[in-house]
């Protein structure tokens, strides 16, 4: 069965780079198709292929979060002004 075609948030097209205009669906025959709205660009990939890289690239996924969340000490300093003389 079909799914509905949905909008991918920050997915940029490749042929005309317009950001939040790429729609992605399943066809009955599995096959995972992107289409944008705005240059008519069509692009399928069936369950049985394995790319290099399944996730569409959209400014979320493609930024790489380095943070390793831990606590950093924050020392304060005193200036001679501040001593109230």
């Amino acid at each position: 069965m079909a799914s509905p075609k949905r909008f991918i948030a920050g997915a940029v097209c490749p042929r005309c780079a317009e950001m939040d205009k790429i729609m992605m669906f399943t066809t009955d025959d599995g096959e995972q198709v992107r289409e944008c709205v705005a240059c008519g660009f069509t692009d399928a990939m069936s369950d049985t292929e394995q790319p290099a890289n399944p996730e569409l690239e959209t400014r979320v996924n493609k930024r790489k979060n380095e943070d390793d969340h831990t606590v950093k000490q924050v020392v304060f300093f005193k200036s001679s002004a501040d001593d109230g003389e």
